[in-house]
């Protein structure tokens, strides 16, 4: 367990929800986008329309007004894009956040106070569209949080070292045609270290980089406290 591990586990009661809901009171289904889901075989993941139709779908068969996508999950959904491909060419599939499928326009809020450390709209298929970094301070201990797929209104008003207190709506999901064309969702991250990087990060390792960086990037669910789900180890 890492330092950052240890404060955030004793900060878990003082974390404000990160949208206007209970995530521990919704309906919740855990989406499996590794190659253990046979389900994906079936659909395109490329397509974006027919994505979203399947998450949609399967939200609407399982009764569930949220849908989450673990962290540290080996996702087959990578492998269609060279987006993913490390210079070595090794495909990136573990998930570095924990993804929660909202319906567009859905307010995003900080779970905690700091200050906007980055933003930036990064476009492109397959990338984090609309991103926010924020930094925080708890005991001697700074790090930093990541909210990307966002609306491209979420940018506006912003800038670099402004003030965010703990509630504060800072952003709001986006749609397909902005979020880097993913079925609307929240993509939530813990960052230890932004090695150099402004307004984006690594949201997806390589299985050979996996220790490294979920040794930087920590499970989100320290702060989201969503009881259903639970930290997933190798």
């Amino acid at each position: 367990m890492t330092d950052l591990e240890d404060i955030l586990r004793s900060n878990r009661r003082s974390f404000g929800p990160i949208i206007r809901a209970d995530l521990n009171r919704e309906r919740l289904y855990t989406f499996d986008f590794s190659e253990n889901n046979v389900e994906l075989l079936t659909i395109n993941i490329a397509h974006v329309e027919e994505f979203n139709e399947y998450v949609r779908k399967t939200l609407k068969d399982h009764h569930a007004s949220v849908g989450i996508g673990g962290y540290n999950e080996d996702r087959v959904i990578y492998r269609h894009s060279s987006l993913f491909a490390t210079p070595e060419g090794e495909a990136r599939t573990v998930h570095l956040g924990i993804d929660i499928f909202l319906p567009v326009a859905t307010t995003v809020l900080a779970p905690i106070e700091g200050n906007i450390h980055s933003y930036q709209n990064n476009r492109g298929m397959g990338d984090n569209g609309p991103t926010i970094v924020l930094q925080h301070r708890l005991g001697n201990i700074d790090f930093h949080t990541l909210y990307s797929h966002l609306s491209e209104e979420s940018l506006l008003g912003k800038s670099e070292g402004m003030s965010v207190k703990k509630g504060d709506a800072i952003a709001e999901v986006g749609n397909m045609q902005v979020n880097g064309n993913w079925p609307p969702h929240l993509h939530f991250q813990i960052i230890k270290d932004m090695l150099g990087m402004k307004g984006d990060y690594f949201g997806v390792a390589s299985l050979s980089k996996r220790d490294l960086y979920l040794e930087l990037c920590p499970d989100p669910n320290f702060i989201l406290g969503i009881q259903k789900i639970h930290p997933r180890r190798v």
